[in-house]
């Protein structure tokens, strides 16, 4: 038996307990607790900080609006391919909107309640359900094909060079042709007895797939037949009990012409050669979130709602912006001279991109923005919050 929890907004987390064998679903709560005893008693939980004033703050203009519908305890992460951009919601909606407009051009039923985000390559659709089925539509929303993985599908399949790449919630990876959905290869690996219940996802470049586990491995994998390239170590469990040595990598993989970098949960962050998986560099990090990386730059948000700068080179700080302390924030996004990153309140925050400082902000429609800032074609980006609402923003 592998146990998961969850880590939900302002660390108000849910731990849950759940069989992983065949093909059940791994999402029944049975178990409630607050986190906070995990770190000591205290006699109250702490509060997260209010939003801090603005001052010659920059005009952030919003491009569109529209609504796909709400995620329930899923996280949903739309998709941009070209100049469409494809949403979900628990309910089966999926829908394609013009990036530049929000004009919707369709939106479908999938016919099962979903789990995760959009994947898409600008060809094929792709979306997962709570019961582990991959569900394929071409662009103009007709269904293809439907395949069936281990368990429920949290994060947003990936598609590229007609494959489509789908992590299940048992930390399998399958490899699915995208022409008609059959099984080309998956990747299992042994997990911990617990694991943090989260939408960990895989990034693709030149042909392969990166991807992070628990335990703090990082994996890349041949996307044409599974193999494994290399396997590095982001971050080796510590402590005394199960909770503490849990140590998972979080969020997305980011890749660069010559490194790969992803983040562990009460680990490190850590950069590797995308050739040989050699390490480039590390440092003691936490996030719930992930990482992005500009030119100079790799940006984390850690568990704790700071906002780290730290240089690329060799992992040394540049600036740490702590102000949004528990606010839950999402993993930042590098926008030029602004770093954006989003909280549980459905505030979008703008940070200046060589200080960290406060240079602007913009409300939601007060819901969690559970998934991660997503770069739009034109240099705005696009945010998706928990009870649906998408949203186009540009800090020009």
């Amino acid at each position: 038996m592998r146990r998961t929890f969850a880590l939900v907004p302002a660390l108000a987390a849910t731990l849950l307990i759940a069989a992983c064998g065949g093909g059940n679903m791994v999402s029944n709560a049975i178990d409630t607790i607050n986190p906070m005893n995990w770190f000591g008693s205290r006699s109250a939980a702490p509060e997260m900080a209010p939003l801090p004033p603005l001052t010659n703050s920059v005009a952030v203009s919003t491009l569109w609006q529209a609504s796909i519908g709400n995620s329930q305890r899923a996280i949903f992460s739309p998709a941009v391919a070209g100049d469409s951009v494809y949403a979900a919601a628990y309910d089966g909606a999926v829908a394609r909107l013009d990036a530049g407009s929000g004009k919707q051009l369709w939106r479908i039923d999938a016919g099962e309640r979903l789990t995760g985000g959009v994947g898409s390559d600008g060809k094929l659709v792709a979306v997962g359900s709570g019961k582990g089925e991959v569900l394929a539509f071409d662009v103009n929303g007709t269904a293809l094909w439907k395949a069936q993985v281990s368990s429920e599908v949290l994060a947003a399949p990936q598609v590229a060079d007609d494959v489509v790449v789908v992590r299940s919630a048992d930390g399998r990876i399958f490899g699915l042709d995208a022409k008609d959905g059959k099984r080309k290869w998956y990747y299992q690996r042994s997990t911990p007895a617990l694991t943090v219940r989260s939408p960990v996802g895989i990034s693709i470049s030149r042909g392969v797939a990166y991807a992070g586990f628990a335990g703090g491995k990082l994996v890349a994998i041949n996307l044409d037949n599974g193999a494994v390239r290399w396997e590095a170590t982001v971050a080796l469990p510590r402590g005394t009990t199960e909770l503490e040595r849990v140590t998972d990598v979080i969020g997305l993989p980011v890749v660069t012409e010559r490194e790969v970098c992803a983040v562990a949960y009460q680990g490190r962050i850590g950069c590797f050669d995308v050739a040989t998986g050699q390490a480039v560099w590390g440092r003691e990090m936490s996030s719930t979130s992930g990482l992005s990386l500009d030119a100079r730059y790799a940006f984390v948000s850690d568990d704790a709602g700071a906002v780290h700068a730290l240089d690329r080179i060799g992992g040394t700080s540049v600036w740490k912006q702590d102000k949004l302390h528990l606010r839950n924030l999402s993993a930042p996004l590098a926008l030029g001279s602004e770093i954006v990153v989003a909280d549980i309140q459905g505030y979008v925050h703008l940070l200046a991109r060589d200080s960290g400082a406060f240079v602007g902000r913009v409300a939601t429609d007060g819901s969690p923005v559970s998934t991660n800032p997503v770069m739009l074609p034109n240099g705005g980006f696009l945010i998706q919050t928990r009870n649906g609402g998408l949203y186009a923003f540009s800090a020009k």
